[in-house]
């Protein structure tokens, strides 16, 4: 089985997000692709077979579960068709029968992606300290990513968060990670992010896209404006540019590959 690691949402290797893409000639059960996701490491390993013509499926597993959406591994999945055959363009549909529209945009990939809302919840004062926070804007919840935003004042308090994952863990029940955000006070980005998910993942992910089915919403909302340049202030980092539209929203990235090679039976 060809195997690929790319670095996505990134234009240098060793930056932006790793993630394994295998391409499936032969449908694998659920416990052999989590075994190879967890034997990879990566935060998401994704499984690609061909349907027919330019319409392709695609199952994403992290080390410790499947999960239904992921950006990075469709950007990176996205790379490799684009670089193994002649399409330009690409239809994925993931676990839930969901339709991603995928297409070249110049030197970038765009991605089409579903828009989902947010609604109130309450954050439990153990998850701000787990998360090392003082003080939070506003705190928000996607029930069909099961991920609660956290929104703060300041990105350098942002960058410095050093969350205590053991305890993390332990503050919240039911959830698959915690997303910290911030306005930028640059102006080559109008906001910056963090996504922590040891419930359902690694405890950090690298370069997260497919937050941005409620985050891009979230700050178009706040800043008035429906383009937007996104920064990920991870250890490795990454950028991204979103559109929102009235049920899409438009992710575009770069990818660059970095390994291939072959899993043995």
């Amino acid at each position: 089985m060809k195997t690929y690691f790319v670095d996505s949402f990134t234009n240098e290797k060793f930056k932006g997000n790793p993630a394994a893409i295998c391409v499936v000639e032969n449908s694998l059960d659920i416990t052999t692709m989590q075994n190879i996701a967890a034997e990879i490491g990566f935060s998401e390993t994704a499984f690609i077979k061909k349907i027919s013509g330019n319409s392709y499926s695609i199952r994403v597993f992290t080390p410790k579960k499947e999960i239904p959406l992921c950006g990075h591994a469709t950007l990176a999945s996205s790379k490799i068709i684009f670089d193994t055959t002649s399409l330009n363009s690409i239809t994925f549909k993931n676990i839930n029968n969901v339709e991603l529209f995928i297409e070249k945009s110049g030197a970038k990939i765009k991605m089409q992606f579903p828009v989902y809302e947010t609604e109130e919840i309450e954050v439990p004062q153990k998850m701000l300290n787990a998360l090392g926070i003082n003080k939070i804007e506003n705190k928000r919840y996607s029930p069909i990513n099961k991920i609660i935003l956290i929104e703060i004042k300041d990105t350098k308090v942002l960058s410095d968060l050093q969350p205590d994952f053991l305890s993390l863990i332990n503050s919240y029940n039911g959830i698959n990670g915690v997303l910290v955000t911030a306005q930028s006070a640059s102006p080559d980005f109008d906001f910056h992010y963090r996504y922590f998910w040891p419930w359902a993942g690694t405890n950090e992910d690298p370069v997260t896209g497919g937050v941005q089915t409620f985050l891009t919403k979230y700050w178009a909302t706040k800043l008035n404006k429906n383009k937007l340049n996104a920064f990920q202030s991870s250890s490795r980092t990454g950028v991204m540019n979103t559109e929102l539209y009235q049920d899409k929203v438009s992710i575009y990235g770069e990818a660059v590959t970095v390994f291939e090679g072959e899993f043995k039976n």
